[in-house]
């Protein structure tokens, strides 16, 4: 099977480098497009009266809106400079990751999902949760899903 466009979702983990190579990879294998998409959870206060917190909740999401935008731009263009013919980048907000990007998958209608996956195990997952397990339970497309190397903290 030929690929013709991969979403590639990323956050700021390291082992979402590592899944940025393999994407870029593929792309290069089947001349196909990526599109790098980073999910900005869905605000937990949104709908209750935290007055106080609420102006250092919405800083926050700006600030981390600035910093996925200018991930995926770092990223676009690191792409583009290795040879990638296409590449697009998609923020996603106010979403649980997984939603973001089965949506985003959808949306685009992207033939494959690289995505890297923490490694949790024990507590660490029960509390945290998988999002890569969650994508690859309910995707109807491949997903690849890159394992980090690192150690379990």
């Amino acid at each position: 099977m030929a690929y013709q466009h991969i979403l590639l979702a990323v956050d700021d983990s390291p082992i979402s480098y590592a899944a940025v190579e393999h994407a870029e990879k593929l792309a290069l294998a089947f001349n196909c497009k990526i599109t790098v998409t980073s999910v900005i959870a869905v605000d937990p206060f949104k709908g209750v009266d935290f007055y106080k917190v609420a102006p250092a909740v919405t800083q926050y999401l700006l600030e981390a809106e600035k910093n996925a935008l200018a991930r995926l731009k770092d990223i676009q263009e690191t792409l583009l400079h290795h040879g990638v013919s296409a590449v697009d980048t998609k923020v996603v907000r106010e979403v649980p990751p997984a939603t973001g990007i089965l949506n985003a998958a959808d949306e685009l209608n992207v033939d494959l999902i690289v995505m890297g996956s923490h490694g949790r195990t024990g507590f660490k997952k029960f509390f945290l949760g998988s999002v890569a397990q969650e994508v690859l339970s309910i995707c109807p497309l491949p997903v690849l899903i890159i394992k980090s190397t690192l150690s379990k903290d």
